[in-house]
């Protein structure tokens, strides 16, 4: 794919995003009022993408922006009214747009046929169409005021008076040198009180090397208190008096939408070459401490040892700067993946005709930026279940002494070196019978089998696993589990589940903040070296062949009264069949899915950069992959997670045993 395909690509798909953004904020305020700033914000991310399509060449795309961009000139005039109806419609076209973005990343040339979908914008434009409503401005409004305004401020100008605002005009004279700051000083000031309507450039009385700008402007405050405010000559066109008998009832003034951050846009594969060349750097800088460190022994604490140590230690500081810099760069907010789910939730939610609130917290959250792609496929897996199989229809919510509307939580917070995303819903819960009536159906659990809900709940992971007779578009619970168990071990992340009937259904994801540069505890199984990284670990022990019991089977070991399970990795490995006398464990992993590992000696910890073992390695199980520590030493870098899942997570089935 060309780079200026590529630039595109990330291009429109920012502003599409940018998009269904502003239509849930429109979707949330027009009931009592519109934005006119987020419509007018909405027009313009569809304006600049028809611009920018047709400058690239992508007719199809450009085509239908511009047929949209007109119905949206038509809502910011007023000609049209934004109702569900409108919203829908919004939605489902930044869709279509979507889609025909992403037929590009597949290296598609040939024309997109939009022909059926700009038919569709102009039948539905012409249905909805009117006249612009609004109070009779002749009489009102000085002609000479009028004969300058565009169609949008006349629009404005009726809106403010429709919603019982006084008018008024602020007349300011400013000085050639600095007239751009001040102009923008007094807008804020301005939009703080009311809306700004229109700024009209004026030569009335405006002393040489002045500028001069009348500001018409509506606000609910009376004049007296504006002058006070703005500190100038503020004229009264309307007032509010005249206003409110224009209106048919006083509208309180919308509050300020909060503005988006400005960002500058990076290519994720140029931050990962400059992640592989601090990786490389780091690997240089180890070298050069235990050079240091051999010179002392050889030569003592000469002058030259002495400044060795000292110029590698400031490379470690500078190092460590470097990829703390590099990694906050990657870093996006939660809040960005919340907000597409927000969508997700709107659009199934009108499918299956469910009533859903959605509640968020944590958007500040910060995450590495790969990782937060990645896990928004599992995420609106773990919602779209939730609206179909896991909130129930009304009637049937109402007849449970529930409120008629379903609720969904998304939840975000740190915890150590790892974010917690919490997907919960209010609804009837999993039918714990049920999954394991169909395990014992497809064979996977003999009927003798005892196990608790914990267990029988992971069931719902197997892959084409489904407790819904019926399936639907959006799909049941189950359908797809097994895509997030996968999506989440492959960036080192697990799910846990947590279900009461009736109650509803938390979905709990632990993921690392970010896989670039790790820590990882160095330790000797055997005649080998591996690391495991710290983020997993919560403590080391010191254990004894007689501390260990066995309960049903198993390794354990009584920690502070809790049963630890323990898995000998020599064993697992097939290193050594050995049971040595004294030992290490490392206890990884948090909550219910904590486990030790048996290891042979600690060597304390290293930052590691972990590479892929490349594709003849795939589909070997409990290695994360590689890493270079001291003299060039390549060691395999332990999946904590892979391992826990293979030793704990093991249920007793027809035939043997079965992994999840």
């Amino acid at each position: 794919m060309s780079s200026a395909k590529e630039e595109f690509i990330a291009e429109a798909s920012d502003l599409l995003e940018e998009s269904g953004r502003l239509i849930l904020e429109i979707q949330d305020t027009f009931q009592t009022g519109p934005n006119p700033d987020s419509v007018n914000a909405l027009f313009r991310s569809i304006h600049t993408l028809k611009g920018l399509s047709g400058l690239f060449g992508h007719q199809g795309i450009s085509d239908l922006s511009h047929a949209l961009e007109s119905l949206l000139d038509g809502i910011r005039l007023g000609k049209i009214d934004i109702s569900d109806e409108v919203i829908k419609f919004l939605f489902n076209n930044i869709d279509i747009l979507r889609l025909l973005v992403e037929e590009l990343t597949k290296d598609k040339d040939k024309e997109q046929d939009v022909s059926g979908h700009l038919k569709n914008i102009e039948a539905f434009r012409n249905s909805l169409a009117g006249k612009t409503t609004g109070p009779e401005l002749k009489g009102l409004i000085d002609e000479s005021v009028l004969m300058v305004l565009t169609e949008y401020e006349e629009h404005r100008l009726k809106t403010n008076i429709h919603e019982g605002k006084g008018i008024y005009l602020a007349k300011a004279v400013f000085s050639l040198s600095d007239f751009d700051e001040a102009l923008e000083e007094l807008t804020k000031t301005i939009k703080s009180k009311g809306e700004l309507i229109s700024t009209l450039p004026t030569s009335s009385n405006v002393p040489p090397d002045s500028i001069g700008f009348n500001l018409m402007f509506g606000s609910l405050e009376p004049a007296e208190k504006l002058k006070d405010t703005i500190r100038g000559e503020v004229d009264t066109l309307v007032s509010m008096k005249i206003a409110e008998a224009a209106a048919p009832q006083q509208k309180s003034q919308e509050t300020t939408l909060k503005s988006t951050t400005t960002t500058v846009r990076v290519d994720i594969e140029k931050l990962d070459r400059i992640l592989n060349t601090i990786g490389e750097l780091t690997l240089a800088k180890g070298a050069v401490k235990r050079i240091g460190e051999e010179l002392a022994e050889s030569y003592g604490h000469s002058p030259l040892v002495a400044d060795v140590n000292k110029i590698s230690q400031a490379l470690e500081r500078k190092l460590a700067e470097l990829q703390s810099q590099v990694l906050e760069i990657r870093m996006v907010p939660i809040g960005q993946i919340f907000s597409r789910l927000a969508q997700v939730i709107r659009k199934y939610s009108r499918e299956t005709e469910k009533r859903i609130e959605l509640v968020m917290y944590g958007e500040d959250t910060e995450i590495d930026k790969y990782i937060a792609e990645e896990v928004i496929d599992p995420l609106m897996h773990l919602v779209r279940n939730a609206i179909d199989h896991g909130i129930e229809p009304a009637e049937e919510r109402k007849k449970n002494g529930k409120k008629e509307s379903g609720t969904i939580i998304l939840k975000a917070s740190q915890r150590g070196n790892h974010v917690i995303i919490e997907v919960k819903d209010d609804g009837g819960g999993i039918n714990i019978q049920r999954v394991k009536e169909k395990a014992i159906e497809k064979g996977l659990l003999d009927k003798s089998a005892e196990m608790d809900e914990k267990e029988l709940v992971n069931f719902i992971f197997t892959p084409g696993f489904s407790t819904k007779e019926v399936v639907s578009e959006v799909s049941g619970r189950g359908v797809g589990m097994d895509v997030v168990k996968e999506k989440l071990a492959a960036i080192g992340g697990f799910a846990e589940i947590d279900t009461k009937k009736g109650r509803g259904t938390a979905v709990t994801l632990t993921i690392p903040i970010t896989l670039a540069i790790i820590k990882a505890l160095i330790v000797r199984v055997g005649t080998m070296k591996f690391g495991i990284p710290l983020t997993s670990i919560s403590e080391t022990l010191v254990i004894t062949s007689g501390d260990i019991q066995t309960v049903d089977g198993k390794d354990v070991y009584n920690l502070r009264g809790e049963m630890l399970p323990i898995t000998n990795i020599g064993r697992v490995f097939a290193l050594t069949d050995e049971e040595p006398e004294r030992f290490f464990a490392v206890v990884a992993g948090t909550g219910n899915r904590r486990h030790g590992l048996m290891v042979d000696e600690l060597f304390g910890q290293h930052e590691i950069v972990i590479k892929s073992l490349g594709e003849y390695f795939t589909g070997i199980r409990g290695f994360a992959g590689a890493a270079e520590i001291g003299k060039h030493e390549v060691i395999l870098v332990i999946d904590v997670d892979g391992l826990i899942d293979n030793a704990v997570v093991k249920q007793k089935v027809k035939g043997g045993i079965y992994d999840l």
